[in-house]
């Protein structure tokens, strides 16, 4: 075989491995979009559930890491800054995600004008409304907690600390700050989770309701353990 006609041969050779991996890289997307010809998803509203979920799980995340570094500084317990450094490093994670899928979308950070907080969830359910309701964000199901949250100082959701607590909880000490953050925290998963499971039913950008469930069952599990943590320092969540 000549030298010209053996280049020739791997070119070919070559070209033929290059078409079938730009085949097979095809077919892989396709598989992966269902048909291969389905249209992009649409693009959430400002008022839907996906932007609106968006948008207030992150201010609510916000806090829980601003208490989680609050109480990092206040005491020495291994176990209760481990908790602290969970929560703090999976909601700065998640409320980036939140925050960054806004900007995919194109929508402001901020609610609508004249939109109350979690006005996206059924009912046209408010901060005011869910001061009375124990943190079930009007949901049809029941959490515990919810006791010192309200629309006042700075509490905009159920479950969040107001301006007051924030304060208490960055002047206590050891074990007292330990039990302020754990029945804070309690609270603000007890608001939480019933945000995260209206958005699991509701939002319709499959990758946040995933997120969304997720947050549900982390923040469910992190209760569990809190309740735990609290007994073993002669505390319980507040009613």
């Amino acid at each position: 075989m000549s030298r010209s006609r053996g280049r020739r041969t791997r070119w070919v050779a070559g070209c033929a491995v290059t078409l079938a991996l730009l085949f097979a890289g095809a077919a892989a997307i396709a598989s992966a979009r269902g048909d291969g010809a389905a249209p992009a998803p649409r693009t959430p509203s400002a008022e839907s559930a996906d932007a609106g979920f968006a948008r207030d799980m992150a201010v609510h995340h916000q806090q829980a890491v601003e208490m989680s570094f609050l109480v990092r500084d206040r005491t020495r317990d291994e176990d209760v800054r481990r908790l602290a450094y969970d929560i703090a490093h999976t909601q700065a994670n998640q409320r980036g995600m939140l925050l960054g899928w806004l900007d995919l979308w194109g929508l402001p950070k901020t609610a609508p004008d004249g939109q109350r907080p979690m006005a996206w969830m059924s009912g046209g359910h408010d901060a005011h409304d869910a001061h009375g309701t124990h943190g079930t964000a009007g949901t049809g199901g029941t959490e515990r907690g919810g006791a010192g949250s309200g629309v006042h100082d700075g509490a905009l959701m159920p479950g969040m600390a107001t301006r007051t607590e924030l304060a208490r909880l960055g002047e206590a000490e050891g074990k007292r700050a330990e039990i302020l953050f754990l029945q804070l925290m309690t609270d603000h998963h007890e608001g939480g989770v019933p945000m995260a499971r209206g958005c699991a039913e509701r939002c319709t950008v499959g990758v946040e309701r995933r997120l969304a469930q997720g947050m549900v069952e982390g923040q469910r599990s992190e209760l569990d353990l809190m309740e735990d943590m609290l007994a073993a320092r002669g505390a319980k969540p507040r009613p």
